[in-house]
């Protein structure tokens, strides 16, 4: 415990510190090459513009925390419990956030030009994706996200993560029903034979 618990604790700032700039710099780079945002809030007050809004605050206290934490004691202010603050939950923590790091950016990679974050309203020639693992899932991206969450209560399992993971959780589950809608609209009996052929999460 004396090595894995400093291990995790530097690990979580410097990840959440690492996830921030490479969905920045993703998003520029995007932004400059097709010349149009692939970050979509919805409109003001909608129920997706407010998702982003909860997701981001809890993105930006996370990330907050995590780095705080590498040089400040904090952790009897999040509650942890001491029961779970053991080595190897931490560790499995650490390989959830791990694997849905890589399952995010595969599955980003995956879906390519058609990746969007949020409800796109543009007309474009975008394709339905029902191929490779959205044959398996509709919402593996969630999914992967939903992992991640996982692993980070147990990396810091607390009073803190635990409201995160549950505001987490709350904020995918109703996005995904917002963003399926969207694609009804969009693609009509094609996403609806889709969705009679392919579960929401499993």
């Amino acid at each position: 415990m004396d090595f894995i618990e400093p291990l995790v604790r530097h690990f979580l700032g410097i990840f959440f510190l690492m996830i921030g700039l490479q969905f920045s710099g993703r998003t520029l780079g995007l932004y400059q090459r097709m010349e149009f945002s692939h970050i979509n809030y919805g409109e003001r007050g909608s129920a997706p513009w407010w998702h982003r809004q909860i997701f981001n605050l809890f993105r930006g206290l996370i990330l907050a925390v995590c780095v705080v934490r590498i040089f400040a004691e904090i952790d009897g202010w999040l509650g942890v419990f001491g029961w779970l603050y053991q080595w190897p939950v931490l560790l499995l923590g650490m390989v959830f956030m791990l694997a849905s790091f890589a399952s995010v950016n595969y599955l980003q990679a995956y879906m390519h030009d058609d990746w969007r974050s949020g409800i796109d309203a543009r007309e474009d020639d975008r394709k339905l994706l029902t191929r490779g693992p959205f044959s398996r899932s509709r919402n593996p991206v969630f999914i992967s996200v939903m992992v991640g969450q996982l692993g980070f209560f147990l990396a810091v399992p607390s009073v803190f993560s635990l409201v995160c993971l549950i505001a987490g959780v709350l904020v995918i589950t109703r996005q995904a029903r917002e963003e399926e809608k969207a694609l009804a609209r969009k693609f009509g009996a094609g996403f609806d034979d889709y969705r009679d052929r392919v579960p929401r999460w499993f």
